[in-house]
């Protein structure tokens, strides 16, 4: 498990997918991901707890990290780091 404290990481850019449903913030983190360069940090707000599931599956099918994930007030806040 990542030990990182995610509340300490600078980010690079922040997506608000909180009024999506599955797949709307997956789809937000792929077209995002161009926005930030390789070695930055994502942070995708979702408000669906399926997305939790989803983005560390998609980043390890597509080679970014996903770095875990802070509760906000009825979302989450996912952490992805671009890796190429």
């Amino acid at each position: 498990m990542n030990t990182v404290d995610l509340s300490t990481i600078e980010v690079a850019k922040e997506v608000d997918a909180r009024a999506m449903a599955c797949p709307g913030p997956l789809l937000e983190a792929k077209k995002s991901m161009g926005a930030v360069k390789v070695g930055e940090v994502l942070v995708i707000w979702s408000g669906d707890a399926k997305t939790k599931e989803d983005m560390p599956r998609w980043c390890k099918k597509v080679g970014h990290e996903y770095l875990g994930d802070l509760p906000g007030d009825g979302y989450d806040m996912l952490y992805i780091r671009r890796m190429k």
